[in-house]
């Protein structure tokens, strides 16, 4: 019976010999090198220097060097490997008892929280992708339509398992994830039905993969006994046994891209004309992609074969799109589903499926499957065993057909781009003899393993390293692993090593504004860091569409959250951190920049801990979608026109984490273009001397607020009064009038030379009055403002000492000098309110009127005049307002709550109306002309008011800025005795969590129970116990049953 192959291969080409070995590859591919229009360098008439330089530099490489040099070489790559697979086996260790640890001990949610898990997914859509994969689209399981995922730790191409219920249907590759969607891509071996019913629940789960770590081990193994080959003298040069070669000398270079500026062409040059190592220093935003693939060109330009790699996919797609432009001839090496669309159809499956073998490689995959089918079907051992031979020829065809098709593939390409860990000899590359690439080009390598680098480094004779060693370093799990060495780059250790020698730095940025810049070059570049003029002054009010506002209007912000209380929130399992407080202030500027007219899409919140990522979304999702909020982990390699970065940390011990991690706080800064707004608490981040510098740097140069300024938007009970109160004013509160220097996101301020003079500082003036430390900074400009601020106290305190009941001041004051007028009035018991716009707002201070006394006084005489106040107060004498402490007796918690009642309705921002400028100006002149507001409280006489008063309370929620009624449904906290509505009548909500929690400990201490109906305590016996009554239960039944045998006796007797 003739065989399907046997029928096609007399019409068919003739049939493929055996895979080609090393030598007939390299004989093949110089034939092919030396037609006519082919691309070569080697001993070809009228070749460049540099590929002369290539041949004679691999003529020799195999030869060993100077003995001495060589064994220091030798020895350090032996103790290099040795300290590496120590490392990579702690990494390893860490990884699987990590993954153990989740699968075993803790609970889904914990892993959802920790971004390894997302939980309560369904189905969106299905669709066949490239070469048959299945593409699954999950989406979480809503009752809104603003459902987001979880703040997690997914990047594309991660390997991810899918669960229902206790099971796992199937493995696969993460292509795609946003903040609403991921898309999975499943092979097509796969056979399994996903139902697109929303009552369908699934997760994806991160899997661990081994196959990086055993790629890795087998690169180092390899390292310690390479001896001669391509990468000889490189290997000696990046391990100190010799140094670099002396630059070749080239022809001059015609540019593909004219607009290189002098650096990044200075960096070309040097990365041509080196005969082994180049580094090119990229900092941000200064074209380091740009400079890589013009080097590319280049050398494809002179004939060189050039292998491009980079530690993620992402970064490898970058390179291809822009080598694309080029139209050079590029193959992509990897699973396409881990590739962006845009450079799929240079992928090897895409190159192979347009190939002319494609056909007849199909047609040997129907065949296997037509003889597969057969041999299931009979029941002859002959014919099966037939069967099964013609299926081992098949294959051994189907793999010869597959290799020589992705050889041609191989070799027609200039360029070959994969992963670093990609570009292991047991992929593609394997077919393609040692010898083959002329260069290596790592793009990234500063994020790179150095393991992983030394993949692609062992196939060439040159190497091009590009990247930032002052950003983020690889990502290690171990922190013991990277303590110990395992985070230190390659690129790092060879810019400190060699220095100057090897390395170009880009000296010109093009993203961000100078005095952004600035702060990165003086930090962290030793100030050789300079900005193109182009975008040395731009700023947000420059973009299309944005008006001309004070957030518009500058490049730096600092909100300092000092003193006000708003300190972290610390999850219960200690893994990541949140600050409530500033998810208030990043929504308030948010929503000041959107007024103005910044799109949120050209908006992006960074922040360290996943914990605030995910209270950021839950604010600010539903309200601006677009809106990009990332760890700074997730947002290297990126850029926005405004960057808005939270840092969390706010304690009293002054600990800040991993925030001191100076590269971190370097990414996060340099992704912006046009401004930079950073909340934090100076007093803990301080406490760091490099996160200092970046304070200090943002008071001298930018704008600096205070979280007082926008204390009337946030919650009055996350204000720490200790922190504002004067000595002896127990229930002081921190701003004493509805109209003080509260700003509106968004009003305008002054802003020019001003700016430079703003410095924080929110503690309090008195030195006895300070539970924290002041925040005016150092030097003399702290000292400036101390001595400004006592100026202000002194002509305060002449005023309350003569008969003049109002004060005011020009309007020449900055934002700090306001500050302290409200803070230093507010200490001494008087009246202060700001008014007017922009450059016209001033400050008037008032006398209060000492409330009416319980009985009658006699009146005085037509004559008598009595001041006000007749001799100064301290701010210990004076009489607190009505409903707070006095030094008498517990405070009146009711009249206290009228109070709050009375000022939070008077202090609702202008713009809640939804007016615009032209109706806020309005409504300011008409609260002017009603002068200042007053608490309206019945007088001691009038009982039946006092009652109503206290009824009409008692009717809204007990939330200080809540007006919602609670007559028909509230709810009454059992902790402080107030009713509040649906929305706030969780004790956590409203203050009363620690009271909550308290009693819940000591109800299930007392009863077993957290409330009626969650179970019933467990009252079964202790073993011990049980174990001795059921004793004693048998031995009486024993009794009893002697009993009975004995009367059966006698009765028988």
């Amino acid at each position: 019976m003739q065989t399907p192959a046997a029928r096609r291969r007399p019409a068919g080409p003739t049939p493929p010999q055996p895979p080609p070995s090393s030598r007939s590859l390299d004989r093949h591919r110089k034939r092919k090198r030396h037609e006519p229009g082919a691309s070569t360098h080697r001993a070809r008439p009228g070749a460049p220097p540099l590929a002369a330089a290539g041949t004679r530099r691999l003529g020799t490489s195999a030869a060993p060097g100077p003995g001495r040099t060589a064994a220091m070489a030798s020895a350090a790559v032996e103790s290099f490997v040795t300290k590496q697979l120590d490392l990579l086996e702690l990494e390893r260790d860490a990884e699987v008892e990590e993954r153990r640890s989740w699968q075993e001990n803790v609970s889904l949610k914990e892993l959802q929280s920790r971004g390894v898990c997302l939980l309560k997914l369904q189905v969106s859509s299905q669709r066949t992708g490239m070469y048959g994969r299945l593409l699954v689209t999950f989406e979480p399981r809503r009752c809104i339509s603003a459902a987001v995922l979880p703040s997690n730790s997914f990047t594309s191409g991660d390997i991810v398992g899918l669960y229902e219920e206790d099971s796992q249907l199937a493995t696969g590759i993460l292509t795609r994830i946003t903040q609403k969607l991921v898309t999975v891509a499943f092979d097509e071996s796969h056979d399994f039905q996903l139902s697109l019913d929303r009552e369908h629940s699934y997760r994806l789960l991160k899997l661990a993969n081994d196959i990086t770590y055993k790629r890795l081990k087998k690169t180092l193994i390899t390292l310690k006994k390479y001896h001669s080959g391509p990468a000889s003298s490189l290997t000696e040069v990046l391990f100190g046994g010799s140094d670099p070669s002396p630059a070749s000398e080239i022809p001059p270079l015609t540019f593909y891209n004219a607009t290189l500026d002098a650096s990044q062409q200075e960096a070309v040059w040097f990365a041509l004309s080196q005969k082994e190592l180049a580094i090119i220093h990229g900092p941000p935003g200064t074209g380091k992609t740009t400079t890589v693939v013009e080097i590319i060109l280049q050398a494809v330009k002179q004939g060189s074969k050039v292998l491009c790699c980079a530690p993620s996919n992402i970064a490898v797609d970058n390179l291809v799109e822009q080598l694309a432009q080029w139209k050079q001839r590029l193959l992509r090496l990897g699973h396409p589903a881990r590739l962006l669309e845009s450079v799929q159809q240079h992928s090897l499956d895409a190159v192979l499926a347009r190939g002319d073998g494609t056909r007849i490689v199909a047609d040997v995959r129907r065949d296997i499957d037509q003889v597969l089918a057969k041999s299931k079907k009979t029941q002859d051992k002959r014919e099966k065993s037939n069967f099964r031979n013609e299926i081992k020829l098949l294959r051994k065809e189907l793999k010869e057909r597959e290799e020589a098709a992705m050889l041609e593939s191989l070799v027609a390409a200039n360029v070959v781009l994969a992963t670093n860990t990609g570009a292991s000899s047991d992929g593609p590359l394997k077919l393609l003899p040692d010898d083959h690439f002329d260069m290596v080009v790592i793009d990234e390598c500063a994020q790179a393993l150095e393991a992983s680098c030394w993949i692609p480094l062992l196939k060439a004779r040159k190497c091009v390293l590009a990247g930032d060693h002052k950003q983020l370093p690889p990502t290690i799990i171990s922190h013991k692993a990277a303590q110990a060495g395992l985070s230190l780059s390659l690129m790092e250790r060879l810019a400190e090593g060699h220095g100057a020698r090897s390395v170009r730095m880009l000296s010109v940025q093009y993203r961000m504004h100078q005095a952004i810049a600035r702060w990165a070059s003086e930090a962290l570049y030793q100030g050789q860091l300079t900005t193109h003029p182009s975008v040395a002054g731009h700023l947000l009010r420059d973009l299309p569409g944005v008006a001309a506002t004070e957030e518009t209007g500058v490049p730096l912000l600092l909100v300092d959250t000092a003193g006000c209380g708003l300190f972290e929130l610390e999850d219960e399992d200690e893994q990541s951190k949140g600050n409530p407080g500033e998810v208030r202030l990043v929504s308030l500027h948010v929503q000041a920049l959107v007024d103005a007219g910044v799109q949120a899409g050209d908006i992006a919140i960074i922040t360290p801990y996943n914990l605030q990522v995910d209270l950021l979304r839950e604010s600010l999702t539903h309200r601006h979608p677009e809106l990009e909020i990332k760890s700074v982990d997730g947002f290297q390699g990126r850029e926005k026109e405004a960057v808005i970065l939270s840092f969390v940390r706010s304690n009293r011990k002054g600990e800040v984490g991993f925030l001191a991690e100076n590269r971190r706080i370097n990414v996060a800064v340099t992704r912006a273009r046009r401004h930079v707004a950073i909340v934090c608490d100076s007093h803990t981040v301080n406490s760091h001397a490099f996160l200092k510098t970046l304070v200090d740097y943002f008071t001298e140069h930018g704008e600096v607020r205070t979280a007082f300024e926008y204390l009337d938007d946030i919650v009055p009970e996350n204000y720490s009064r200790e922190g504002a109160q004067g000595p002896g004013q127990a229930g002081a509160k921190p701003r004493g009038s509805a109209t003080t220097a509260r700003r509106a996101p968004g009003s305008r301020r002054p802003t020019g030379a001003a700016l430079g003079r703003k410095k924080p500082g929110t503690a309090p003036l008195s030195s006895e009055a300070q539970p924290q430390p002041s925040l005016n900074g150092g030097g003399r400009e702290g000292a400036r403002r101390r001595e400004g601020a006592e100026q202000f106290r002194a002509v305060i305190m002449e005023f309350v000492a003569s008969e003049k009941t109002q004060l005011e001041f020009p309007a020449s004051l900055d934002s700090q000098d306001r500050m302290w007028v409200h803070q230093i009035a507010e200490e001494y018991g008087l009246r202060h309110e700001s008014a007017g716009e922009g450059k016209e707002r001033f400050i008037t201070v008032s006398k209060r009127v000492p409330p009416a006394p319980a009985a009658p006084a006699p009146p005085a005489g037509p004559g008598s005049k009595a001041p006000l106040c007749p001799e100064p107060p301290s701010p210990v004498q004076t009489e607190p307002p009505i409903g707070e402490q006095s030094s008498q007796g517990q405070p009146d918690l009711k009249a206290l709550h009228l109070e709050r009642l009375q000022r939070a309705g008077s202090q609702q921002e202008p713009r809640a109306t939804g007016s615009g400028p032209r109706k806020l100006a309005e409504k300011k002149k008409k609260k002017e002309a009603e002068g200042p507001m007053t608490i309206d409280l019945p007088a001691g006489e009038d009982f039946d008011a006092l009652v109503s008063a206290a009824i009409k309370a008692d009717n809204t929620c007990g939330l200080a800025k809540c007006t919602a009624s609670v007559v028909t449904l509230g709810q009454l906290c059992l902790h402080c005795g107030r009713r509040y509505c649906l929305g706030h009548h969780l004790p956590e909500i409203h203050g009363c969590g620690e009271r909550a929690r308290a009693h819940a400990r000591q109800r299930i201490s007392r009863e077993g129970v957290l409330y009626a109906g969650s179970g019933t305590k467990d009252r079964s016996l202790d073993p011990a116990k049980r174990a001795q009554l059921q004793r004693r239960l048998d031995e009486k039944l024993d009794q009893l049953t002697g009993r009975r045998r004995g009367k059966r006796k006698e009765t028988g007797k």
